[in-house]
């Protein structure tokens, strides 16, 4: 009895501790999530900044007003958030460790665009199933201009095959109200060949949940690049959709109905080629085999001549 007094005054003091060291949080400061996007959008917008000459070094303040903008927060809910944070160090190690995983991706897809634009696109990993997508995997889009698209291009490599499906797929979701059919997001999906063939299609999202698009051809040949673009006409700065989980899927072609039905083109066309020749070859034996004709008198009986006389004919009768 003694010993589950025991237990339960120990399991009542364990709660009040943990009560007690419970994080209180005011009002102002940002939660985690929201900070880290802000945080590393409000990296990004200084090292633009840094990049600026000193006759346009005024753009730095703008580049941060429009990250807060963009979040629709104040300079003073940042720095309270700055200042909240910087006392509570495992949780700003949190965020950070998120945000240097977001920027090493960042960078990792600049580095690729940097390799296709010389000419040296990085290859992609072989296999019948392999993600291609190089950069970040969460998007937000909202109404301003310059943050309502996501666009890519992809040039092929050595690893890409004959007959590859393609597909863009992510997970998507409104965080306000579903807008009207005016202000749907729009996805699409191109693959352009090597002889300026293409295949396309774009759809409308009218929900929230996982959106794809899938796209092959049988006889178009070598694929040269994969494009697409998702764009959310809105004009509401507040209207956000998240785009989460993105990937870029190539599925190599592991059937052989195809093959099948080429060797079955080729050989109708050699049979066909093959008929001329075999049907000469027939005329030719039938030639020898035939009784040799002998050849038309150069000049033909008239119908008079060819006409019996009637003495003839009555002399014939009586020697009948």
């Amino acid at each position: 009895m003694k010993g589950r007094r025991m237990k339960l005054w120990c399991s009542l003091l364990l709660l009040t501790g943990m009560a007690a060291c419970k994080v209180e949080r005011p009002d102002i400061v940002l939660s985690n999530a929201q900070m880290e996007r802000v945080l590393y959008d409000y990296h990004l917008a200084k090292a633009m900044g840094e990049e600026e000459s000193y006759a346009e070094s005024y753009k730095r303040v703008l580049y941060v007003e429009a990250v807060f903008k963009k979040h629709g927060i104040t300079q003073e809910q940042f720095d309270s958030s700055m200042v909240w944070f910087a006392r509570h160090p495992q949780e700003f190690n949190k965020i950070y460790e998120n945000i240097t995983g977001r920027l090493k991706n960042e960078r990792d897809g600049i580095n690729a665009l940097v390799a296709m634009r010389d000419n040296k696109p990085v290859e992609s990993q072989p296999g019948d199933s392999v993600d291609l997508w190089l950069w970040q995997r969460v998007y937000h889009l909202t109404g301003m201009p310059l943050d309502n698209k996501l666009t890519f291009t992809l040039p092929s490599d050595s690893n890409f095959m004959n007959r590859d499906a393609i597909s863009w797929e992510f997970s998507l979701l409104f965080l306000k109200e579903l807008p009207d059919t005016a202000t749907h997001p729009v996805m699409a999906l191109q693959i352009a060949y090597d002889k300026d063939s293409t295949v396309s299609c774009m759809k409308q999202i009218a929900s929230s949940g996982p959106q794809r698009i899938t796209l092959h051809a049988d006889t178009l040949g070598r694929i040269k690049e994969v494009s697409g673009f998702l764009y959310y006409p809105t004009q509401d700065i507040h209207d956000v959709i998240v785009l989460k989980d993105v990937a870029l899927m190539r599925y190599h072609a592991t059937d052989t109905l195809f093959a099948t039905w080429q060797d079955s083109l080729q050989t109708a066309s050699k049979v066909q080629e093959n008929v001329p020749q075999k049907e000469t070859e027939r005329l030719q034996k039938s030639q020898e085999a035939a009784p040799e004709l002998k050849p038309l008198p150069k000049k033909l009986p008239t119908g008079k001549e060819m006409r019996p006389r009637p003495a003839v004919l009555k002399k014939e009768k009586d020697e009948e």
